[in-house]
């Protein structure tokens, strides 16, 4: 399963199409721009942006450039042969002295496989906009993270199919005082999802992130591995959300929250996506009756020569 439709709103704000060409729309408050420019050429070279976004970038940020506040990028071309324009956004730096807020790859399934996509280091979008408070990033091929320091951001979301552990590190190791939001896509193994739960073990010791609030571990084949280490994490007392959604929590790791430390402190306890038998999930309902616990989208084990399988909500 990948992603049936584009982002309807981003950063609190409506997202607006740009344009294929003519003036922007007369917009009614504060927007966040879609660009974006889907182009299939089985002939592109591969890595190289496509010539047709590139061109709609630049006549967008000729229009607006210092007006936009938040941006959304969809389709840079056709994802799995064309590279993402992080080169490009970050030369316009300048020119977007504005923007606060970034989505990059809000591209469908119709489009390219979330695993397909090739995005590149996303880390040098954070040094070129020192001011952007909001990171959202999607991707699966080439698709990197180095550590760097950001005084300014908030909040940050990598959605994929399998992060790497390298990914993830560069993450932990990087310096970002203000970051209150962090959601991370740990997805699986056959996509190259190795992350496990010991490389984790600064976030969730508490050592790394001091104003984060809130923490989505979501999308993860080790869903239950990752509930039984927050059960004694240092990190969740200070945390107003936890997200444990879009993955295979299944009973066990039900069992363990609840054997745990409280978690009543909490405002939100997000599972959905699950393998939760009916009773377990009333059952961690009604332990937590201060808490907006939210149990949705069950599924069933898929069965293949007599073996149980669960899935993520997002993979390939």
């Amino acid at each position: 399963m990948a992603f049936g439709s584009h982002a309807h709103h981003f950063a609190g704000r409506p997202v607006v199409d740009v344009p294929a060409d003519g003036p922007l729309p007369t917009v009614d408050g504060p927007v966040s721009w879609r660009i974006a420019h889907w182009h299939f050429d089985d002939e592109t070279t591969e890595n190289a942006l496509s010539e047709e976004f590139r061109d709609a970038f630049d006549r967008f940020v000729a229009q607006a450039g210092p007006s936009v506040e938040s941006l959304v990028v969809g389709s840079w071309g056709y994802a799995a042969f064309h590279r993402a324009p992080i080169a490009q956004l970050c030369a316009a730096a300048s020119r977007l002295p504005a923007l606060r807020a970034l989505f990059l790859g809000d591209i469908t399934v119709e489009e390219c496989e979330v695993s397909w996509m090739r995005v590149g280091d996303v880390s040098a979008l954070l040094t070129a906009y020192p001011a952007l408070e909001v990171l959202r990033v999607r991707g699966g091929e080439d698709f990197d993270f180095s550590p760097v320091r950001h005084a300014r951001l908030r909040e940050l979301a990598v959605e994929s199919g399998g992060l790497s552990r390298a990914f993830v590190g560069a993450v932990l190791d990087s310096d970002l005082p203000a970051l209150t939001d962090l959601e991370l896509w740990l997805g699986t193994s056959d996509y190259g999802g190795d992350t496990q739960v010991t490389d984790l073990a600064p976030l969730l010791a508490g050592e790394r992130f001091p104003q984060l609030r809130r923490l989505g571990l979501c999308n993860s084949e080790i869903a239950d591995d990752l509930a039984r280490a927050l059960a004694s994490a240092p990190v969740v007392p200070r945390l107003r959300r936890l997200d444990l959604s879009m993955g295979t929590l299944g009973d066990e790791g039900v069992a363990a929250l609840l054997a745990g430390q409280p978690l009543t402190h909490l405002a939100e306890l997000d599972l959905s996506h699950h393998y939760l038998a009916e009773e377990t999930a009333a059952s961690l309902v009604a332990a937590l009756p201060g808490v907006a616990v939210d149990v949705s989208d069950p599924q069933e084990p898929e069965e293949y020569d007599g073996e149980s399988y669960r899935y993520t909500a997002v993979s390939e």
